[in-house]
C-alpha cells in the first residue's frame, strides 16, 4: 500500500507562521505535522509515500530526506501551487498510484492519532474515510449518508442539520475507485479547468456515477485540522499527552 500526502499549499491563513516554512513543517510538541503523518504511516506498515509539494519545495524535500534517509519517498512538484487547489495536486500523482491495489490519501495539515489509519485499514469497506462526529459549522467538509451508510454528499456547503460529521481528510481508496477517480479528474482538470477546487468535488461527482465512500467513525481518536494561527495555538494546548 502507498500513501499520498498533499503538501503543496501556501497556507496564507497561517502567516506569519508559514512565512519561512510550509505548513506541514510547523511543530506541535516535538515533531512537525509532516513527521507525525509519516511516523503514523510507518507505524501502520505503510512505507511507500508520495508527497506532492509546491510552496518551499526544496525545504520540504531536504527535511524529509534528512529526517528519513531510508524511506521510499517520491516527490512530485506542483509548479502551479499558487493558483491551484488540492485537486490538482492529487491529479499530479496519477501515474504513481493508478495501478495500486489500494492507497491512503491524506492532507498534510492534520494533527491526528495514528490509530485512525488502523481503523481505516481494518474497515470492511474498500473505500472509506475518517469521520469526526462533533458539532459542525460552516467551515468543515461535512458528510451526509443514505440509509445504507453510503456517503451521498461531502462538501462545506451541504446541510449541517443532515450531516453526521466532518471528513477529517484521510481516505482509504481501492483500485477500482482510483480508476474512476482519475478518469473524473482528467475530465475536470483537462477539459473543464477545475483545478482550483477541493478534491471532494470529484468525490461528489462520482457519487452520481455509483461510486461511494463509507464513513469510519474515528471520533474517539484525537484529530484537528490546522488552518489558522488560532488553530496552531489551540493544537499545542489540546494535543493529548500520549501524542506529544
Amino acid at each position: 500500500m502507498k500513501a499520498i500526502i498533499l503538501a503543496a499549499g501556501i497556507a496564507s491563513r497561517l502567516r506569519p507562521l508559514t512565512n519561512d516554512r510550509p505548513k506541514c513543517l510547523l511543530e506541535i510538541g516535538n515533531r512537525s505535522l509532516l513527521e507525525r503523518a509519516i511516523d503514523a504511516l510507518k507505524a501502520n506498515n505503510i512505507h511507500e509515500i508520495i508527497i506532492v509539494t509546491g510552496y518551499l519545495h526544496d525545504m520540504l524535500k531536504s527535511f524529509v530526506q534528512t529526517r528519513y534517509p531510508n524511506l521510499s519517498v517520491k516527490f512530485i512538484y506542483n509548479e502551479l501551487y499558487a493558483s491551484t487547489n488540492n485537486i490538482y495536486s492529487l491529479w499530479l500523482a496519477k501515474s504513481e498510484v493508478l495501478n495500486e491495489k489500494e492507497i491512503i490519501l491524506l492532507d498534510s495539515d492534520i494533527l491526528f492519532d495514528p490509530q485512525m489509519l488502523k481503523a481505516l485499514q481494518e474497515s470492511s469497506h474498500a473505500n472509506c474515510l475518517a469521520l469526526d462526529s462533533h458539532k459542525l459549522g460552516e467551515e468543515e467538509i461535512k458528510v451526509i449518508v443514505d440509509e445504507n451508510k453510503r456517503i451521498i454528499e461531502i462538501s462545506k456547503t451541504c446541510s449541517i442539520q443532515k450531516a453526521i460529521g466532518e471528513s477529517i481528510g484521510i481516505e482509504k481508496i481501492s483500485n477500482s475507485y482510483l480508476t474512476a477517480l482519475y478518469k473524473e479528474l482528467d475530465q475536470m482538470i483537462v477539459n473543464e479547468q477545475l483545478d482550483n477546487v477541493f478534491y471532494e468535488l470529484a468525490f461528489e461527482r462520482l457519487i452520481k456515477q455509483g461510486h461511494y465512500f463509507y464513513p469510519v467513525d474515528t471520533s474517539d481518536f484525537f484529530s484537528m485540522e490546522l488552518d489558522t494561527v488560532e488553530d496552531f495555538h489551540d493544537a499545542i494546548n489540546r494535543i493529548p499527552k500520549h501524542l506529544q
